[in-house]
């Protein structure tokens, strides 16, 4: 990647430029034996984070008091929600329902983008 596309890329916690284009799987790069996270977009009401796994790597199984939406742009991932799973590949998304217990099951590695939103549970 040339150092003109590094330049738009999100700071140590900061947003992507916004007006500009970029290429959603190069927002973040791999990293051996971690899972990697960056904000792209961090509100009151939601955020969007992209994320990186390396094999073996997922997030354990939680309930989150809103929904998310997880699309996977590189790799595959295995999505259990409510103890259902689904195999999901790059250029596939699943809508996790707000206090559903859910994990991400490695699949390999994968990279994926996760977009919570906040609004409409104003009571939790």
């Amino acid at each position: 990647m040339d150092s003109q596309k590094l330049e738009r890329l999100p700071a140590n916690g900061g947003e992507i430029e916004k007006g500009s284009a970029h290429i959603i799987v190069e927002l973040i790069e791999y990293e051996h034996d971690s899972m990697v996270s960056k904000s792209i977009l961090k509100k009151a009401t939601g955020s969007i984070l992209a994320m990186a796994f390396e094999k073996g790597e997922g997030l354990n199984k939680k309930i989150l008091h809103f929904d998310s939406y997880v699309q996977i742009i590189d790799g595959t991932a295995v999505i259990e929600i409510d103890g259902n799973s689904k195999t999901l590949k790059t250029g596939d998304g699943i809508l996790i329902p707000a206090h559903s217990p859910s994990q991400i099951l490695p699949n390999g590695r994968f990279k994926m983008l996760l977009t919570v939103i906040k609004s409409g549970y104003e009571d939790v």
